[in-house]
């Protein structure tokens, strides 16, 4: 559809409309009109459009006479237009809140009164509406949808849209920024009514699909586009090769709480084909969220698609919980109102609103093998959840673990620990809690580990590491790292009462004490000098001839007992003729701490039947074995035990049922410690050094995560290889080999000034990770040749211009070439080249794209190299035309790659 220049934005009406004598005198001016607000065609005749200008006058323009038919004054400044589907009236919104019925008759050119006119929330003051639709149904009620029209003192920060249908009327309340919306309805020129099956919304954080044929208009549950960041991300886990009975008890706990919240129609909106091949694998990425949800997500394929939202706020009392005093007269219906206006219903599952920031969910770890989970938060909260098929109504075990063993002199100034319930509650399908263990001081937790073939789990925070049985209920251990200079600790992250006057003094105090340290050094002497010789010589194995200045840390830096990282093995770490379990803690200040554990049923290097008389009775017992003091101090930032043959140790359940190879348990094993300075390799049980690699030394860089990945041949089927992923601060990814620590390849994956996507990284056991490249956008990446998952679909377009290919006639306007290998995809012969076009007078008239309210936000820098790649020259656009003569009659598709 072409309109003529004078429909421009803020065009003038003096020289155009002839018939315009009626008009008041300062309605004669383009300038006192305002901009154009919306163009609308006609539904039933092309050639005719309105125009709705800002200051309120609606022009019927007829294209192929070139004047107007008729002329809409209104008194109210307009924001929108939607035509009825017969053509016979229209409707407009307003910026005071109203909207406005118009009639559309033959011979009055002139109209100043509407139909009728409504403002339904008012009468005081209101809010525009920003766009407005009329769809008209076979039960004589036609079904109103705007956005907007909120009452401005009561309810003008609302986001709403509202649905009216003869007495049904709703106000769909969202959490976010409402950008467009339309319907989808029959667009046949031969029906009658529009009959809308859906209302598809988009909003500033989310998609959102109500459908409209089921009463009272209940959300769809969205196969994609899903908000990641329904609640804010706080951590991340990844699940690999997910055993078909979870997935498939996962999959049903999905179903079951979709079916008590979403409608039970298929998704109205088809988005073309996926011809990526079948996962080998199912994968899981688990997201903790600022509320204490955790949800799971189908990371098999491309997208990301939610399965199972776990909630873990009805474990305890918060504020927004209604009152358990009978006595209270908030509870009484009677006192309550009868009918709540404006009629708000909320939709969307995005909620940045944290009803207590304690529930945040700080770190998570899944055993797939025993359906066992552990889940811990911002308040010293650990919960273990064990996987249910059935509704449950039962009392958590609660158990307190006190970190500081009584130590005198610390206060503890942050938050208080969440308050659990007293009283049975319900937990739905899925993962319910068994027991709760709440740490003393209630800091938050900053690392877990889970072993369910011991039935322990284990937990750090900021003043020290416990050890819990849940099978048995008993903490077994509670080990204080604190220093005695350590006082930030005592703050906790959500305290007011942090100095930034003492954090500032503290980092002047080391930069002078570094200087200091600098100038003032030994008078060398002969003997002195050979012992550093000897020094230097001990240090260079396989190592830069230049190596930068590390600085060693202070032991009274603050947080300086911060629990990093936990890690249980079976390994040699008494003797080495026996091996057994064994709990490994580092710290922020470079300490790793080994503990022996005795296990009931456990011993002599074998796992025993642990239904034995006596069993229960028997506890968990641990006993230091080792202490390691890193030289520089430097945070470690990863633990892990490698067998005999280099090879780190099988996951729990694993080599017992024969799903992986055996660890050996012939030679002498070895653990890794990985620092955020170097990476070095201790034997056990002697705990000496074997290799090592300085990475800040070398690189310049610190190390901020670390995992160890397979990486399998893509040209032999059975090799593989274990390899030591590094990420640093600048973004990078080292790899190395294990155990000798020989630097095999360096990647760039994230930028260095992205903090929170480095601190959001996660990895998979196969050379993939994720992290947020947004606080709404997981990026993937992979790191293996042989493991890709890479997007392969294809979206069909139709022609709607075939008709005048056909006649010879060339089409107005080509987008450019492409090939089209969507036949090749399906097995079928090659297509040649074919264009693409779209044309705005085929496309529906509440679609986005041709939405006339539709605003356009662009927030980037256009360079010249952007400009460029659009510009064609004049042999191209031959080539383009020529190719669209080529593909007469053909189908055009787009295949993503």
């Amino acid at each position: 559809m072409f309109l003529p220049l004078c429909f421009r934005r803020g065009s003038s009406l003096s020289q155009r409309y002839q018939s315009s004598q009626n008009l008041p005198d300062d309605y004669r001016c383009g300038k006192s009109l305002g901009p154009v607000e919306s163009l609308q065609e006609h539904p039933q005749q092309s050639g005719k459009i309105l125009i709705g200008y800002s200051r309120g006058l609606v022009v019927l323009w007829d294209l192929s006479t070139r004047h107007a038919e008729q002329l809409f004054l209104g008194k109210q400044q307009l924001e929108s237009l939607v035509w009825e589907r017969s053509g016979n009236l229209f409707v407009s919104s307003h910026n005071d809140g109203g909207y406005s019925v118009w009639a559309v008759t033959n011979g009055n050119t002139y109209n100043h009164q509407p139909v009728s006119s409504t403002i339904p929330y008012g009468p005081f003051p209101c809010k525009a509406i920003n766009k407005i639709l009329w769809r008209t149904t076979q039960t004589g009620s036609p079904v109103l949808l705007y956005s907007g029209g909120m009452p401005r003192a009561s309810y003008g920060d609302r986001h709403c849209l509202t649905i009216q249908q003869d007495k049904e009327h709703v106000t769909l309340d969202f959490t976010s920024r409402v950008i467009d919306f339309f319907t989808v309805h029959s667009i046949e020129q031969d029906k009658e009514f529009d009959e809308p099956s859906a209302l598809v919304v988009l909003l500033e954080e989310e998609l959102v699909v109500i459908d409209l044929q089921t009463p009272g208009w209940p959300s769809l549950p969205t196969p994609y586009l899903a908000p990641l960041h329904s609640s804010a991300i706080t951590c991340s886990f990844h699940v690999s090769s997910v055993p078909p009975k979870l997935w498939e008890r996962l999959v049903n706990a999905g179903k079951a709480q979709q079916s008590r919240q979403y409608a039970h129609r298929s998704w109205p909106i088809c988005g073309g084909k996926n011809l990526a091949p079948q996962p080998k694998q199912q994968e899981l990425l688990l997201t903790g969220h600022e509320d204490g949800t955790v949800r799971f997500w189908d990371a098999s394929g491309v997208a990301l698609t939610p399965m199972y939202k776990l909630g873990t706020a009805n474990v305890f009392h918060t504020d927004c919980d209604p009152s358990d005093d009978p006595q209270d007269p908030s509870d009484d219906p009677d006192m309550q109102q009868e009918e709540e206006w404006p009629p708000f219903r909320k939709v969307g599952c995005f909620d940045p609103y944290s009803d207590d920031p304690r529930l945040g969910i700080q770190k998570i770890s899944l055993c797939k093998y025993s359906n066992k989970l552990v889940v811990a938060g911002t308040a010293g909260q650990v919960i273990v959840l064990g996987l249910s098929d059935e509704r449950s109504d039962h009392l958590v075990d609660v158990s307190v673990v006190d970190l500081l063993q009584d130590r005198e002199g610390f206060t503890w100034k942050g938050h208080d620990r969440l308050d659990p319930r007293l009283k049975p509650a319900p937990f739905p399908p899925g993962f319910q809690p068994l027991v709760l263990v709440q740490c003393m001081p209630p800091a938050s937790v900053t690392a877990v580990a889970l072993h369910a073939e011991w039935n322990l789990i284990s937990f750090g925070t900021s003043h020290g590491f416990g050890l819990f049985d849940y099978h048995r209920r008993n903490a077994v251990l509670a080990r204080c790292t604190l220093h005695p200079n350590d006082s930030l600790a005592m703050e906790g992250p959500l305290s007011r009462v942090k100095s930034l006057k003492k954090s500032l003094r503290q980092s002047f105090r080391r930069i002078r004490k570094s200087r200091v340290s600098g100038k003032k050094r030994p008078i060398a002497t002969p003997t002195s000098k050979v012992q550093e010789a000897n020094a230097a010589l001990a240090e260079q194995e396989d190592v830069a001839p230049i190596q930068r200045r590390i600085e060693p840390r202070s032991a009274d830096d603050s947080l300086s007992g911060v629990v990093r990282c936990l890690c249980f093995a079976d390994t040699f770490l008494r003797d080495g003729t026996h091996h057994g379990p064994t709990l490994w803690a580092g710290t922020n200040s470079g300490s790793v701490y080994a503990y022996a554990l005795e296990v009931p049923g456990i011993g002599l290097g074998r796992v025993c039947d642990r239904g034995g008389a006596g069993e229960s009775s028997v506890c968990v017992e641990a006993v230091l074995g080792k202490e390691i003091q890193l030289m520089h101090r430097a945070p470690v930032v990863s633990i892990s035990v490698l067998d005999g043959r280099g090879k780190p140790l099988p996951d729990p359940y694993e080599a017992s049922q024969d799903l992986a190879i055996a660890p050996d348990m012939t030679n002498a094993h070895s653990v890794l410690i990985a620092s955020e300075e170097q990476l070095k390799v201790f034997s056990l049980p002697k705990v000496s050094a074997k290799t090592k690699f300085k990475l800040t030394a070398h690189e310049g860089c610190r190390v901020r995560k670390v995992a160890l990945v397979v990486f399998s041949s893509t040209a032999q089927e059975d090799y593989s290889e274990h390899t030591l992923v590094c990420l640093t601060n600048l973004g990078d990814m080292h790899l190395f080999n294990i155990p000798a620590l020989r630097p095999q390849v360096r990647y760039d994956c994230i930028r260095k000034e992205d903090i929170s996507g480095i601190a959001s990284c996660v990895f998979t056991k196969n050379g993939q990770g994720f992290y947020l490249i947004s606080p709404s956008e997981y990026e993937r990446f992979s790191l293996s040749a042989k493991v890709l998952t890479e997007p392969l679909c294809s979206v069909q377009l139709d022609r709607p211009l075939e008709h005048l290919a056909s006649d010879g006639t060339t089409p107005p306007q080509a987008n450019g070439t492409h090939k089209n290998q969507l036949g090749q995809a399906e097995g079928q012969t090659e297509e040649p080249p074919s264009s693409l076009s779209s044309p705005m007078s085929d496309t529906p008239l509440d679609s986005p794209l041709s939405c006339a309210d539709l605003t356009l936000d662009s927030t980037g820098e256009i360079t010249v190299e952007d400009v460029r790649d659009f510009l064609t020259t004049v042999d191209e656009a031959e080539n383009n035309l020529k190719n669209i003569k080529e593909e007469e009659g053909r189908s055009t598709g787009i295949l993503i790659n």
